[in-house]
C-alpha cells in the first residue's frame, strides 16, 4: 500500500463492499493481529482483577494505587511512541512494544512483591497506550486512504469479537477458582502477544518516502507543507481534547453506569454484565455501518456531533433510571446503553478520519501520539471525575454531563474546519460545515 502525499488527502473513492475490505490482504493480516491480541485482552481483563486481589493477596486500595499511577505513565507513553514511529517504523515500535507487553503481563503471574507488582502495571499500561499510536500510525502507512476508514470499523469490530471470546474462555477458567488456573490464563494473554507478531511481519507498509510518490498515488492532488509540531498546532490540539471528552463515552459505559445501577437504581445487579454484553453485540453489528459514507473531514465532523448528541442523550435518559420499579429502570438503562453505543460507533468514526485527515502524512506517528494522549487523559481522570462530580450528585449530575458531551459534539465541527485550513488541505468549503 501506498502513503499519501505530505498533507492529508480528501479521499473521494466510493463506499467499498465489506467483502472487498476482507479480500484485501493487508486488511486480513491485521485483522489476524488484532485478533490474537484481543483475545488475550479479553482473557487478561476478565481474570486479572482476581488475581491481583485473590491470588497476589493486594488490597483493593493498593491495586487501584498501582493501576492510578500506571494510567499516569500511560499518558506518558504514546507521544514518545509517536516519534519513535516517525523516526524508525510502526512495525518496529510495534514488535518492541509486543515483546514488552508479553513480559509484563507474563511477570504479573510472580508477581508477589508490591514493588514489583507497581513497576509491571506501569510497564503494561504504558506499553498498552504506546500500542495504540503505533497501531494507529500502522494503520495510516498500510491502508488506502480510499478504505481506511470503512476498515478501521471493520477492524474495531473483529476486535470486539476477539475480546468476547476471549472475555468468555476467562469466565470458564473463573470457574476454576485456582492459581493455577489463573496462572494459566495470564500465561495465554501473554502469549497472545508473541502470536500475534506472524501477522504482523507479514504485513505491508510503503517503504518509499511521500515526497516520492507520483500524483498518480494520490486521491486527490493538494499543496504541500510542512506542519508545526503538534504542540504547536492549535487547531489540531483543540479537536484533540474535543475527541478526549467524548471518547470519556468509554468510563460512563465501564464505570458510571454500573455503579448507578447498583447505588442509585432498582434495576437487577445482573443486568451490569448483560448493557456490556449489550454494547459489545451492538458494536459489532453497527461499527461498519456507522462508517459508510464517511470520506472526509466535513463527514467526519458531522458524524462526530450526531455521535456525541447521542452519548448526551443517553446521559440524560440514564438519570431517569433513579427512582423507578425494577423493570421500568432496567428498561430505561438499557435504552440509556443502545443510545450510548450509537453515539460510540458513530462518534468513533468521525474521530478516525479526523485524526488522519488533519495530520500532515510525514509524522503521522507524533500525531497519532497526541491524539491518542488526549485518550490516555481522558481514560485516567475519568473514573475519577465521574465519581466524583456525577454520581453524588444525581440527576443533576448526568444532566451536567450531558451538557458537556453536547458541547463538545457541537464545537467540533468548528474546531475541525479551522484545523483543515491551517493544514491548507483544500479550500474550507470542502471541510466541516
Amino acid at each position: 500500500m501506498t502513503v499519501p502525499s505530505t498533507a492529508a488527502p480528501v479521499s473521494r473513492a466510493p463506499a467499498v463492499p465489506t467483502t472487498r475490505l476482507i479480500s484485501d490482504p493487508t486488511v486480513r493480516r491485521i485483522a489476524a493481529l488484532l485478533s490474537v491480541n484481543a483475545v488475550g485482552n479479553g482473557l487478561f481483563l476478565t481474570i486479572s482483577t482476581l488475581w491481583f486481589t485473590q491470588g497476589l493477596g493486594y488490597s483493593t486500595s493498593r491495586v487501584g494505587l498501582a493501576l492510578t499511577v500506571a494510567g499516569l505513565c500511560g499518558i506518558l507513553a504514546s507521544l514518545p511512541a509517536g516519534r519513535a514511529c516517525d523516526r524508525w517504523s510502526a512495525k518496529s515500535v510495534l514488535t518492541f512494544l509486543h515483546l514488552l507487553q508479553a513480559a509484563a503481563i507474563g511477570l504479573y503471574a510472580v508477581a508477589d512483591s508490591f514493588p514489583v507488582f507497581l513497576a509491571l502495571a506501569c510497564l503494561a499500561t504504558a506499553g498498552s497506550r504506546a500500542n495504540a499510536t503505533a497501531r494507529g500510525t500502522l494503520y495510516a502507512h498500510a491502508l488506502h486512504v480510499g478504505i481506511r476508514t470503512r476498515a478501521l470499523a471493520l477492524l474495531r469490530a473483529v476486535n470486539n469479537v476477539g475480546i468476547g471470546a476471549g472475555a468468555a474462555l476467562g469466565s470458564v477458567l473463573l470457574a476454576f477458582d485456582s492459581d493455577a488456573a489463573y496462572r494459566g490464563a495470564i500465561c495465554v494473554s501473554a502469549t497472545a502477544f508473541l502470536l500475534a507478531l506472524i501477522p504482523l511481519r507479514r504485513i505491508p507498509t510503503a517503504t518509499r518516502p511521500p515526497a516520492a510518490q507520483p500524483a498518480a498515488a494520490r486521491d486527490v492532488a493538494v499543496p504541500e507543507r510542512r506542519a508545526p509540531h503538534p504542540l504547536r498546532d492549535l487547531p489540531y490540539l483543540a479537536v484533540t481534547a474535543l475527541n478526549a471528552v467524548v471518547n470519556t463515552l468509554y468510563v460512563v459505559l465501564e464505570v458510571a453506569l454500573p455503579l448507578w445501577l447498583l447505588t442509585c437504581t432498582s434495576a437487577p445487579r445482573a443486568m451490569v454484565g448483560w448493557l456490556l454484553v449489550t454494547n459489545t453485540a451492538l458494536v459489532v453489528a453497527l461499527q461498519v455501518r456507522a462508517a459508510r459514507g464517511i470520506t472526509g473531514p466535513a463527514q467526519a465532523a458531522r458524524a462526530f456531533r450526531l455521535g456525541g448528541l447521542l452519548v448526551a442523550a443517553a446521559c440524560l435518559a440514564a438519570a431517569c433510571a433513579a427512582h423507578r420499579s425494577p423493570v421500568t429502570a432496567g428498561a430505561v438503562l438499557l435504552a440509556a446503553v443502545v443510545l450510548l453505543t450509537l453515539g460510540e460507533v458513530t462518534s468513533q468514526a468521525g474521530s478516525w478520519t479526523l485524526s488522519y485527515d488533519l495530520a500532515p502524512n510525514h509524522a503521522h506517528g507524533t500525531y497519532q501520539g497526541i491524539y491518542q494522549t488526549g485518550i490516555s487523559v481522558s481514560q485516567a481522570l475519568g473514573p475519577g471525575l465521574l465519581t466524583t462530580f456525577v454520581l453524588p450528585h444525581g440527576t443533576a449530575g448526568w444532566t451536567v454531563l450531558a451538557a458537556l458531551f453536547a458541547s463538545a459534539a457541537l464545537a467540533l465541527p468548528l474546531a475541525a474546519r479551522r484545523a483543515a485550513q491551517e493544514s491548507e488541505q483544500s479550500k474550507p468549503t470542502h471541510y466541516c460545515g
